[in-house]
């Protein structure tokens, strides 16, 4: 499983790689001295080529796999080209990754237990130790079923008497052409297709800020209440997957834009993720930047809540290629 360095140690540097021109999108602060190098009639310009509608993804069922002879087209398998990035606040977060077998995961420890003198993180570390260590188990070129992996891990988890309870999401790509997903609570995605929003997924909660969750006390949600579906993919669309660090702070809109300029910059998977957890972790210390949780907060609970959310921030960024 992938090391959990946090961000913290570079995040001066991944500051340093959002661009001006990103920042004004969404509204954030701005370096003084990128903007007198850069100019604000070139960032108003480039922020423009941003700010329109987002183009209409085409479906897959849309794409034919015939040439102009009217053969058929062979197709390579497709696979996951992808990289994360740790915004450590509580250190509660856990996600593994595996190309080889287009397998990734993402679990989010709940906090709530912290108070209690509990170990928050050893839930969802538990679930994605057991997931990945399944994985790298299992007879290479085997189908994976995220809700099987999912399950899995839930109950070696259980059986490791690990304490505290999580969130957590797991998609498959396997060489197919189907991205398949198995989550509970609120760890989430998103696919980006052109650009746009192709599928993103429903945070499953009883009410604000408390969401379904697996736990080893038997009074958590129960496995068979995760989401389990399906979405077909193509070569060059991108998978978001994250902890609510990230989706409680960049609404949806942001965050395709966010995608759609650093497809446009030519960012790596690293840089992808790097630079929208920089823009996760920045909103989240606002006190004023409106975000998805102050929101939902405002709407919900009818206080006049402002800024971000102060979380553990998990993003993991695939490209399907």
């Amino acid at each position: 499983m992938e090391a959990l360095e946090p961000i913290q140690q570079t995040l001066s540097q991944i500051d340093k790689r959002i661009p001006d021109a990103l920042r004004a999108a969404l509204g954030l602060r701005k370096r003084r001295a990128s903007i007198l190098f850069l100019g604000d009639a070139y960032i108003t310009s480039f922020v423009a080529s941003f700010q329109q509608p987002s183009p209409q993804p085409r479906d897959a069922a849309d794409e034919s796999p015939m040439d102009i002879d009217g053969a058929t087209e062979p197709r390579a398998p497709l696979r996951m080209d992808w990289a994360s990035c740790y915004a450590r606040r509580h250190d509660e977060d856990a996600h593994f990754g595996h190309e080889d077998a287009g397998v990734v995961g993402v679990a989010d420890g709940v906090g709530g237990y912290r108070k209690n003198g509990v170990d928050a993180a050893a839930f969802s570390r538990g679930l994605m130790t057991s997931a990945f260590e399944q994985v790298l188990t299992a007879e290479p070129g085997t189908p994976v079923c995220p809700y099987t992996l999912l399950e899995r891990a839930y109950d070696e988890t259980v059986a490791s008497a690990a304490t505290g309870g999580s969130t957590a999401v797991v998609l498959s790509l396997a060489g197919t052409a189907l991205l398949k997903w198995a989550y509970i609570g609120d760890s989430a995605f998103a696919v980006f297709r052109d650009g746009a929003l192709l599928h993103r997924s429903q945070r499953q909660q009883k009410r604000f800020n408390c969401p379904l969750q697996l736990n080893a006390r038997g009074t958590g949600d129960s496995i068979t209440q995760a989401n389990v579906g399906e979405v077909p993919v193509r070569h060059g669309d991108v998978l978001v997957v994250g902890t609510d660090g990230l989706f409680d702070n960049v609404f949806d809109a942001d965050l395709e834009r966010l995608v759609r300029m650093g497809t446009a910059l030519g960012f790596s998977p690293k840089n992808m993720a790097d630079v929208v957890a920089g823009v996760a972790y920045e909103i989240s210390m606002s006190g004023s930047t409106d975000s998805p949780y102050s929101s939902d907060s405002r709407k919900l609970r009818g206080d006049r809540r402002r800024g971000g959310k102060q979380d553990d921030i998990t993003v993991l960024v695939a490209f399907i290629v």
